[in-house]
């Protein structure tokens, strides 16, 4: 599936900040432990920091350890695109905002919960809408 917010990399450029830019584009990673979210206890719906798409809520957050804000599941499943990654010597599994195509993390296989999955983010590429 593309993209349904396609814009030109200047676009990109000019709305987010260099940070965002290197996470949502050049599929860069945060630092562990420094992003705004990776110990957020509030109630809301994580939005895509690019596009605004809903991705994941608070309600399947969990304190992974690993320094990213992690999540079991998606809030909508098909919110999310999954591509194989095999950058940096390893495999491992892309999360993709499917709106915009940004990148949002990787997606693992040790998560709790039936699914087993640990949807590790960045917490650049997300906007908390806190519930009200």
């Amino acid at each position: 599936m593309s993209a349904e917010v396609t814009k030109t990399e200047q676009e990109w450029q000019a709305e987010l900040t260099p940070e965002q830019y290197d996470v949502l584009r050049r599929k860069g990673t945060e630092p562990p432990f420094t992003g705004k979210y990776v110990h957020a206890k509030d109630d809301g719906t994580y939005r895509c920091a690019a596009c605004g798409a809903e991705l994941f809520s608070s309600q399947t957050k969990f304190n992974s350890g690993t320094g990213w804000p992690s999540f079991t599941e998606p809030s909508v499943a098909e919110a999310v695109e999954l591509h194989s990654d095999r950058s940096h010597g390893m495999t491992r599994t892309e999360v993709v905002c499917r709106r915009c195509g940004g990148h949002l993390g990787h997606v693992f296989d040790d998560g709790p919960g039936e699914n087993g999955q640990r949807y590790c983010i960045n917490s650049l590429a997300l906007e908390l809408d806190p519930e009200v």
